[in-house]
């Protein structure tokens, strides 16, 4: 069994760069609009606070996180745009420590579960190091949604490998949450990092193909950008429909980012 701590460390670092971007924001930075349709960059950051906290009690107290998967299925609206707007109403500080907090929490209970634990979620149960990759994914995520609300630049990191093997690994999941026939074949996916090290998966005579930047790859499998503003390419009818609908966050299919000509 391969060993979490990369990705635990990997988390961090992740969850830092985050923090180094939202740390010294003023009250009006806080509520500035964000991609994601009526979130702000606090509705970002009480989100990740939130899945945390969830993520704490997967981990630690089965039991108690039973009944919060109990609370959200009976709530009215949804469970996750409730828990990021509670959160968002928080002072900044208040949220911003909450998160710290909470982060500080899940690394420490995930670096202390016993080897081959497997935990409730969601969707499937997770074990130690999916758990922490589906973390560092969606802090990625959400931090190039804040980093565009601030008109900043990021610099990709080859901790991208984390995030573009759970897109490889979720491809079959894309294809049922679309009620589309898995494929049978395995696809060839051979990534470019941003170290310039080729990332591949798959076997080397698979019919279907996806080549190009892994940056693009993760933009694409977290929804961050929509397929035509990204430098991807597809071999065969298969590869070529799952650029469509990659998704490597659980849940109903997103409707993703338009296109930024505006037309998709």
């Amino acid at each position: 069994m391969a060993d979490p701590t990369p990705v635990i460390d990997d988390l961090r670092a992740e969850s830092e760069e985050l923090d180094r971007l939202v740390a010294e924001l003023s009250p009006e930075q806080w509520a500035l609009a964000t991609p994601a349709p009526g979130w702000t960059i606090a509705h970002q950051i009480a989100h990740l606070a939130w899945t945390d906290h969830s993520s704490v009690l997967a981990v630690t107290d089965q039991d108690a996180f039973a009944r919060e998967v109990e609370k959200a299925l009976t709530a009215p609206g949804d469970f996750v745009d409730n828990g990021a707007e509670e959160g968002a109403g928080k002072p900044p500080e208040q949220l911003l420590a909450d998160w710290r907090a909470g982060r500080r929490a899940l690394a420490d209970a995930l670096r202390l579960a016993p080897t081959g634990a497997r935990f409730p979620w969601y969707g499937p149960p997770m074990s130690v190091a999916s758990m922490a990759t589906a973390r560092l994914m969606e802090t990625w995520a959400h931090a190039g949604d804040v980093a565009d609300a601030l008109g900043v630049a990021r610099t990709p990191t080859d901790r991208l490998r984390h995030i573009a093997r759970l897109g490889v690994r979720t491809r079959d999941f894309a294809f049922g949450v679309h009620g589309l026939p898995v494929p049978f074949e395995e696809f060839r996916v051979e990534l470019t990092a941003p170290s310039g090290e080729l990332w591949v998966y798959g076997p080397e005579d698979a019919d279907d193909r996806v080549t190009g930047p892994a940056l693009d790859f993760c933009l694409l499998v977290t929804q961050r950008a929509h397929r035509s503003d990204l430098a991807l390419q597809a071999t065969g009818p298969d590869a070529d429909r799952w650029l469509d609908i990659a998704q490597a966050f659980a849940g109903p299919p997103g409707d993703g980012r338009p296109p930024k000509g505006g037309s998709a």
